[in-house]
């Protein structure tokens, strides 16, 4: 599993990211977290995942790059949202 360097990090755990971050690569509980990873198929943008899946042990996370972090589904969805405009106004 990598982080992207300037990750992106939604309002509501502005303050939380580097405890967050070693909760989820301790495999600590984190319950209403949600990563935001590339696509583990050509079919998707990004993948939205409950940070507590994670958790599981043969959860394949070799490939896992993470590139955002969000305290609920809906500003996960936000988050990713922005990050894919972002992406298409910096390539077109």
């Amino acid at each position: 599993m990598k982080w992207y360097e300037d990750l992106y990090v939604g309002d509501s755990i502005e303050g939380k990211v580097n405890r967050i971050k070693w909760k989820i690569n301790h495999h600590a509980g984190t319950v209403s977290i949600y990563v935001i990873a590339f696509a583990s198929n050509r079919q998707n943008l990004l993948d939205i995942i409950p940070a507590w899946e994670l958790m599981q042990k043969h959860y394949p996370k070799k490939q896992l790059y993470i590139i955002g972090l969000a305290g609920d589904y809906d500003e996960a969805v936000t988050l990713a949202a922005m990050i894919v405009c972002e992406a298409y106004a910096k390539t077109g």
